[in-house]
């Protein structure tokens, strides 16, 4: 089965079919820009943009940088405030011909690291931390997503987590490999402490350069690096509209 995956990031919305058995993309992967300010409306008309672009009147799934309960943006990052309290759901159906599920963009993510990545037929635990902008958490319980944590923002000395132990950070502060890797390394070990995973998965662009921190990190779990990378959030994505609208119903 074929699904339409899009996701929103701050400056790039990227969408593709998704063969969603496999996980394996089923086109070319399209990037279009973030319009600048990320406004709802704006957004939307790249989404729909999207869509023309495949032809797609099908399901679609979309992960959003915010909090999201039922279709409804809570928060806003790296995206306009207007968002917060703007059903996305809604927004998107009113300007595409498509049925859209719509999820935090780290649980999209770590959707499809757990269905066919690194995470794969893991019990207990699992959390799927990206490591970009800010930090993006998603976490399962026997595979089950735990969705909207939002554990970047937990306190690391005094301040926001991802404010010390983010990729821009480690550009910010002009950081040394071994340097950074200390405060993900503290980082990770809060997580430790707080849920003590059976598994954490370290994502986001800096995962490909993985051999340069992991290997300095002394967190007493397993950590491995995301095998999905730049496909798992319109992966994802394309799993979540995939659960909402075609699992099966129970009685």
């Amino acid at each position: 089965m074929q699904v339409l995956g899009i996701d929103v990031g701050g400056s790039g919305i990227k969408g593709a079919l998704v063969d969603t058995a496999t996980g394996v993309l089923a086109t070319d992967r399209l990037r279009l820009p973030t319009p600048e300010g990320a406004t709802p409306s704006d957004v939307a008309g790249t989404i729909a943009e999207l869509t023309r672009h495949f032809q797609w009147t099908g399901i679609a799934g979309c992960g959003l940088p915010a909090v999201v309960l039922g279709g409804v943006a809570m928060t806003a990052a790296n995206i306009d405030r207007s968002w917060i309290g703007t059903n996305a759901q809604t927004l998107f159906e009113e300007r595409t011909s498509c049925r859209f599920a719509v999820a935090n963009d780290a649980d999209a993510a770590g959707i499809a690291e757990m269905r066919f990545g690194a995470g794969k037929g893991v019990s207990g635990v699992v959390i799927v931390v990206t490591l970009g902008t800010g930090i993006g958490t998603a976490v399962f319980v026997d595979g089950k997503l735990v969705p909207n944590t939002e554990l970047g923002h937990l306190e690391l000395d005094g301040k926001d987590a991802e404010r010390l132990a983010s990729d821009a950070a480690r550009e910010r502060d002009e950081l040394s490999w071994r340097r950074w890797a200390k405060r993900v390394d503290d980082y990770l070990d809060l997580l430790h402490r707080y849920f003590w995973p059976e598994l954490i998965i370290v994502g986001g662009g800096v995962s490909r350069k993985h051999d340069k921190f992991l290997p300095r990190l002394t967190v007493p779990t397993k950590v491995v690096p995301a095998e999905m990378r730049n496909e798992a959030g319109v992966v994802g994505a394309a799993m979540l509209a995939v659960e909402r609208f075609c699992a099966p119903t129970t009685v």
